[in-house]
C-alpha cells in the first residue's frame, strides 16, 4: 500500500454544547471540578487516558457520544451551569478594580515555566508552579498580568525508573494544537512574528497564547520552517542542553519576549522577571530607549524604576552564570546598540562566585531591578547574605531584598471533598476571598467525624491512583503476576501514610529519613502503630547524585523490613502532587537549612488538613505556630552556604530528631482514637492546619503583596521616570554620576563614647565630622547605627539621624546625635554618611556609603 498523504477529521460540537472548544481552551476548568466533570461525563475514561486533556478528548470523542450528551437533559443542566459560573467569574468586578481603579496599570510577567496541569507539562518543578499559580490567582483577584514564557515541545521529561532502581529520562513530543493554546495572529489574520539574534543569525519567533482564567500567557516558539534546523531545536526541551543552548533560551525569552509584547501593542507599567532567566528582558528595554536618543545611563533609570526581581534558589547550581567569552559571542553587536564598549558591556552581568567572575544572570536581575524579593522571610534574609557584596559596605540586613512568602492556589490544590466540607462553615464566596484569616478561624467549629470521613475519602481516592500508576510502572518491568496481584491491594488507607515528594536535589535530604535503617523499621512496623511512606520525585537528567538518592529509595523498598510500606511513583507531575498533598497524612520536608528557598508543597498539604512533619526552613518558620504540624530541630543547624564540614553531624542531628518525633508524637497522636475511630486530638491539629495555611499562604494574598509592594509603586516610579521625556531619569543619572565620581572625596570621622554602664533610657551623645567636599551640594544622611553585639551591626540594626549643629571654615561639618538606645545589653554602634535621593527605591541603590 502508498499512503498519499493525511488529514485531520474533527468532531463536530452540536450547537447546545458548541462553547465546550471554548472552556476547554481556557485553563479555568484546571481549577473548576464542575467544568472538568463536564469533560469527564463525556467518556471518563478517556479523558484519563488522554491525560485529562480537553482538547484532545473533543478531538478523538465520537460524534454519536456529542449528539447523545447535546440530548441529555441531565448534561444540559449540568453544561449550562457550568458555563454560567464560567460567564460570572470572567465579568465580575475583583480585588484589584476595587484597591487600584482607575490606575492604567499593566504588569508584565516573565517565566521560563509556567505549570498549570499535567497536560500543559511546560513545567519541572517548583518554580512553574508558582508561576503557573501566580498567574491563576492574578486572574480571581483581576489583576492586569500579562505572562510570557517559552513553548518548549517536549517540555520537561517523563521519569521511568528501572527495576535496578535506575532513573530514565524519557521525552514526549507535543503538538501545540493538542493543547489549550491558541495562535497569535495579528488583525489580517497572519501569525505575529518578531525576531532575535542569535550568534548573528536572525531568528524567527512566533508565540501561542494561554488563556489561564482572565490572563493571558504568551509563550514563544522558534518552530518553523525559516528557521536553520540547529535554531528550531533551541526550545526543543525545557532546561535541555549545554550553556550555548541555555543562553539562546533566555535571549529568546528575555529579549523576544520585550518584542513581542511590543508587536502586541501592550506597554506593561511593572515588568516582573521570575528568577534570572529573563534578565536580558532590561537589555533589551535599555537598548529601545538608546535607539531613541537616550543616554544608557538614563534609560537604565528608567528601565529599573519598573522592574522587579524575583530571587529563587540560594543553591549555586540553580542561578544561571555564563563565562564571558560565551556571552560576546552572543551579544557581540549589541553592547554597540547601548552605547557601550565590551567591558562596561560583562560589568552589568560581573560576580565573582568563588572560583572567579562570570557573566552572572541574577546578578545582572538585581543590578537592573528597583524591586527585589525572596520568596519566603528566611529566604530572603538569606538572599541578603549571598548578594550583599553587590552592596559594599551595607550590613546585611540593609541589602535592599526584601520578601514576598509564596502562596498556592486554593481551588486547584483543596481537594473537592474538603471544599464542600469547609463549604459548611464558610461563606458561599469564600474562594474570592481565602486570604481572609478572620474567615478561615470558623473552620475550627468543623465536626470531627465530617471532617475525618471526608480525609478518608480523599486518602481511599488517592491510593487507588497511586496503585494504578505502580500497575503501569510494574507492567513495563514484566513482574509476575503474584507482584501484580499484590500492588492491586499495595498500601492501607487506614495506615498512618507519610508524604514526600519534591525535585530530587541533594540538598533536599530525601534519603535523610533511612539514616538510621533499623530504628525506622522499627517504627513503621510497630504493630499497633503502624507507617508507610510514599515517595516521588525527579532528578535533573544531569544530577547523578540526586538520581542516586530514587535508586536508594526504590531498592529500599524492596528490603523486606520495608515491603509493602515503601513506595516509590515515578514521573512525579502535578497529578501525583495532587494526589499526594491530598491523601496522605503526613507531610515530610527535611532539607538543609536554609537552602530551601520557599516550597509549597507543605502549604498545598496543610490545606487539605495534613500535618507538616518539616524542618523549619523556607515558609515553615512563618507557618507553623506550635499546633499545626510539628517542626524538626529548633532552627538552629543553619548550614554553611558553601563548604560546610559539619554537615554530616547536622544530618545525624536532624534525623535523631524526626525519629523522634515520630516515635513519642506523631504516630501516637495519629493512633489515638475515640470508639468510633475518630483521633479527636489528630483533627484538632488538623483543623487548626486549614484554618492558618489556607489564608496566609493562599495566592491571592501573594498576588496582593505583590502588587501593593511591588507592581504598583513601581508603575508609579515609572510614571514619575518617564515624564516630560525621562526628565526625572535624567536628573537621577546625572545626580548618580556625580556621587559616583566624587564620593571618593567624601571624609567622616566620629570618636567613641566612653565604654561605661548606661542605665535604659539614659541618653547617649556621639559628634561627627564630616568633609562632603565635592558633594557639599548633594544631601547626605549621617546617622548613628547600633545592634547587640552579637549581631556585630549585621542583624537587627537600629538607627539614629544626627543633625548638623555647625560648619567650619574649612568646608567640614559638625554633626551631633542625643539618643536613647532602644536595646538593653552589650551594644555595639558605628557612625556612617551616605548620599539620599527621593526617586530611589533604597538608599543604598546609589552604592555609596562610608563609616566614620
Amino acid at each position: 500500500m502508498s499512503i498519499l498523504g493525511r488529514v485531520t477529521v474533527l468532531p463536530h460540537l452540536p450547537k447546545a454544547i458548541e462553547r465546550l472548544d471554548e472552556l476547554a481552551h481556557n485553563l479555568y476548568w484546571t481549577w473548576s471540578p464542575e467544568a472538568r466533570e463536564l469533560f469527564r461525563e463525556l467518556d471518563g475514561s478517556l479523558f484519563e487516558a488522554l491525560g485529562n486533556n480537553p482538547v484532545v478528548l473533543l478531538r478523538d470523542i465520537s460524534q454519536a457520544r456529542l449528539e447523545e450528551a447535546a440530548r441529555d437533559p441531565m448534561y444540559l443542566a449540568n453544561y449550562q451551569a457550568v458555563m454560567a459560573a464560567f460567564d460570572t467569574y470572567q465579568q465580575r468586578d475583583a480585588w484589584f478594580a476595587n484597591s487600584y481603579g482607575g490606575k492604567n496599570h499593566v504588569y508584565a510577567y516573565f517565566c521560563a515555566e509556567y505549570g498549570w496541569h499535567e497536560a500543559v507539562a511546560l513545567y519541572s518543578g517548583g518554580l512553574g508552579i508558582l508561576a503557573g499559580d501566580h498567574t491563576k490567582a492574578a486572574s480571581d483577584i483581576g489583576v492586569p498580568l500579562v505572562g510570557v514564557g517559552l513553548w518548549y515541545p517536549e517540555g520537561y521529561f517523563h521519569q521511568r525508573i528501572e527495576a535496578d532502581g535506575g532513573q530514565e529520562a524519557v521525552y514526549q513530543r507535543k503538538s501545540p494544537y493538542e493543547l489549550p493554546l491558541h495562535a497569535v495572529m495579528d488583525s489580517k489574520g497572519n501569525e505575529v512574528r518578531v525576531s532575535v539574534a542569535i550568534q548573528g543569525r536572525d531568528v524567527q519567533l512566533r508565540a501561542w497564547r494561554v488563556q489561564v482564567g482572565r490572563v493571558s500567557v504568551y509563550m514563544l516558539d522558534v518552530d518553523l520552517p525559516e528557521n536553520a534546523p540547529e535554531d528550531r531545536e533551541v526550545l526543543k526541551r525545557l532546561y535541555g542542553g549545554d550553556q550555548r543552548t541555555r543562553i539562546a533560551q533566555e535571549i529568546i525569552l528575555g529579549i523576544g519576549g520585550v518584542r513581542l509584547l511590543r508587536a502586541l501593542n501592550i506597554s506593561p507599567t511593572t515588568w516582573h522577571m521570575n528568577e534570572g532567566h529573563s534578565a536580558f528582558m532590561a537589555l533589551e528595554r535599555c537598548r529601545e530607549l538608546v535607539e531613541k536618543g537616550v543616554p544608557f545611563d538614563t534609560a537604565r533609570e528608567v528601565v529599573a524604576s519598573n522592574t522587579i526581581f524575583t530571587v529563587h534558589t540560594p543553591v549555586a547550581a540553580g542561578n544561571d552564570g555564563f563565562p564571558f567569552d560565551m556571552v560576546g559571542q552572543f551579544f557581540g553587536g549589541f553592547w554597540g546598540s547601548l552605547g557601550l564598549n565590551q567591558q562596561a558591556f560583562y560589568d552589568l552581568g560581573r560576580h565573582d562566585v568563588g572560583w572567579g567572575p562570570i557573566f552572572s544572570m541574577p546578578a545582572l536581575a538585581l543590578r537592573f531591578a528597583s524591586g527585589r524579593n525572596g520568596v519566603a522571610e528566611l529566604h530572603g534574609d538569606t538572599s541578603r547574605r549571598i548578594w550583599n557584596d553587590l552592596w559594599s559596605e551595607v550590613p546585611t540586613e540593609e541589602v535592599p531584598i526584601g520578601h514576598v512568602t509564596n502562596g498556592v492556589h486554593s481551588a486547584t490544590w483543596i481537594a473537592p471533598e474538603l471544599q464542600a466540607v469547609v463549604e459548611t462553615v464558610l461563606p458561599k464566596n469564600w474562594l474570592e476571598n481565602v486570604d481572609d484569616k478572620t474567615m478561615w478561624q470558623a473552620v475550627k467549629n468543623l465536626n470531627d467525624k465530617t471532617l475525618w470521613e471526608s480525609r478518608k475519602e480523599v486518602k481511599a481516592r488517592s491510593l487507588r491512583f497511586l496503585r494504578r500508576r505502580v500497575r503501569r510502572q510494574l507492567t513495563r518491568h514484566g513482574v509476575t503476576p503474584t507482584v501484580m496481584q499484590g500492588a492491586q491491594e499495595l498500601f492501607d488507607s487506614t495506615t498512618l501514610t507519610i508524604g514526600f515528594a519534591r525535585r530530587f536535589a541533594t540538598y533536599k535530604r530525601a534519603t535523610l529519613i533511612f539514616r538510621d535503617l533499623d530504628r525506622l523499621a522499627n517504627i513503621i512496623n510497630n504493630p499497633a502503630m503502624p507507617v508507610q511512606m510514599v515517595f516521588a520525585g525527579k532528578a535533573h537528567p544531569a544530577d547523578k547524585p540526586g538520581q542516586s538518592l530514587i535508586s536508594i529509595i526504590h531498592n529500599l523498598s524492596k528490603d523486606p523490613r520495608f515491603s509493602g510500606r515503601l513506595l516509590f511513583v515515578e514521573d512525579y507531575d502535578m497529578a501525583i502532587g495532587r494526589a499526594l498533598t491530598r491523601g496522605v497524612d503526613v507531610w515530610l520536608n527535611n532539607p538543609r537549612r536554609p537552602l530551601e528557598a520557599s516550597g509549597t508543597s507543605g502549604q498545598k498539604a496543610a490545606m487539605n488538613g495534613i500535618l507538616n512533619l518539616s524542618i523549619l526552613d523556607g515558609w515553615w518558620p512563618e507557618g507553623y505556630d506550635g499546633h499545626n504540624g510539628w517542626a524538626i530541630g529548633d532552627g538552629s543547624s543553619n548550614a554553611v552556604l558553601e563548604g560546610d564540614n559539619s554537615e554530616d553531624k547536622i544530618d545525624a542531628a536532624d534525623a535523631d530528631a524526626l525519629y523522634d518525633l515520630l516515635e513519642r508524637e506523631v504516630a501516637p497522636l495519629y493512633y489515638n482514637r475515640d470508639e468510633e475511630g475518630v483521633p479527636h486530638d489528630w483533627l484538632a491539629r488538623s483543623k487548626d492546619a486549614i484554618a492558618t495555611i489556607s489564608p496566609a499562604f493562599s495566592a491571592q494574598r501573594m498576588v496582593k503583596d505583590y502588587v501593593t509592594t511591588y507592581y504598583a509603586p513601581a508603575s508609579e516610579r515609572f510614571a514619575v521616570m518617564s515624564a516630560n521625556h525621562n526628565e526625572a531619569a535624567k536628573e537621577l543619572a546625572t545626580w548618580r554620576k556625580n556621587v559616583a565620581q566624587n564620593w571618593h572625596s567624601v571624609y567622616i570621622s566620629a570618636k567613641a563614647t566612653e565604654d561605661k554602664i548606661r542605665n535604659i533610657g539614659e541618653e547617649i551623645e556621639l559628634e561627627a565630622i564630616l568633609y562632603p567636599r565635592d558633594l557639599q551640594d548633594t544631601e547626605l544622611c549621617v546617622e548613628v547605627v547600633y545592634s547587640l553585639e552579637q549581631d556585630n551591626l549585621e542583624h537587627d540594626l537600629r538607627t539614629f539621624r544626627m543633625t548638623c549643629q555647625e560648619s567650619f571654615s574649612d568646608g567640614g561639618q559638625r554633626y551631633k546625635a542625643h539618643f536613647k538606645p532602644e536595646l538593653s545589653g552589650r551594644l555595639v554602634y558605628g557612625v556612617r554618611v551616605y548620599p539620599v535621593n527621593g526617586s530611589l527605591a533604597s538608599p543604598f541603590d546609589a552604592h555609596a556609603i562610608r563609616w566614620a
